[in-house]
């Protein structure tokens, strides 16, 4: 009985000690593990931390290169739109400086055509010209028996029946019809008191009463009344009736009409 408990006793510590030596090195086995997870975690948790640096880095350059183009995005339409708009007011200013260029020569022509037509009235009412196209005929104070008078009262220009004829001078009409022998003639009154007249006309285009100038077409020349053949029979007189002549060519050449 003695021999059994002291063998139990020993067995139990040979146990005991078996037991504690296999718990010590099952325990440094796992303090071990534990101590290379623990590595292991700290270095995948670096590298972690750094993974996450570099994406939070890029993340932020990416989004500073996209302010950086949506910046000179902004910069580039806001620059387009200036040179649209500095474009368009130039062409507006170069408008307006063209429209008041039109203006202007508008003006200029209006008042040089005002100028020229003031220019021209002047010189209608104070110019001279002969009264047709023509070579002298039959010269003043010719003597013939054709004429009642005993010579001739005026100057004949040769011109073929439709000549145009104008007045040598501005004045007004005082006669315009049926002049006996002289055909169909204008007698014309002039400022200067004295009057003109235009015989054996084939048509008249002007009537008593109506003002004329210098060139303005009067009729056509023609053979009316007593003549030998178509002529203009052109006298200068100081009353409108017949046998108050003057000499008609030195009368025009008086106004400055040469012949």
């Amino acid at each position: 009985m003695a021999f059994t408990i002291r063998t139990t006793v020993a067995c139990a510590a040979a146990l005991t000690a078996v037991t504690a030596g296999t718990l010590t090195a099952s325990a440094q086995a796992a303090e071990a593990e534990r101590s290379a997870f623990a590595k292991c975690a700290a270095v995948s948790g670096d590298m972690a931390a750094r993974l996450a640096e570099q994406a939070e880095a890029q993340h932020r350059a990416a989004v500073s290169a996209a302010k950086k183009r949506h910046a000179a995005h902004v910069a580039h339409v806001a620059k387009v739109r200036a040179a649209k708009k500095a474009a368009a007011a130039r062409a507006a200013k170069e408008a307006a400086a063209a429209a008041r260029a039109r203006v202007r020569a508008g003006a200029a022509a209006r008042d040089g055509a005002a100028h020229a037509s003031r220019s021209r009235a002047r010189t209608s009412l104070t110019s001279w010209m002969l009264p047709v196209h023509g070579a002298i005929g039959t010269p003043y104070h010719a003597t013939s028996s054709l004429w009642s008078s005993g010579y001739h009262t005026g100057v004949d220009f040769q011109a073929a029946v439709g000549t145009p004829v104008h007045a040598a001078g501005a004045g007004t009409v005082v006669e315009a019809g049926w002049g006996g022998s002289y055909g169909n003639n204008v007698v014309i009154r002039h400022a200067d008191g004295m009057y003109t007249q235009y015989g054996h006309l084939s048509s008249i285009g002007v009537s008593v009463g109506q003002t004329v100038s210098a060139g303005t077409r009067i009729g056509l020349s023609g053979a009316t009344g007593n003549v030998t053949g178509p002529h203009l029979h052109f006298e200068a007189r100081t009353t409108p009736a017949y046998g108050s002549d003057v000499d008609p060519v030195a009368y025009l050449r008086s106004h400055g009409v040469l012949f």
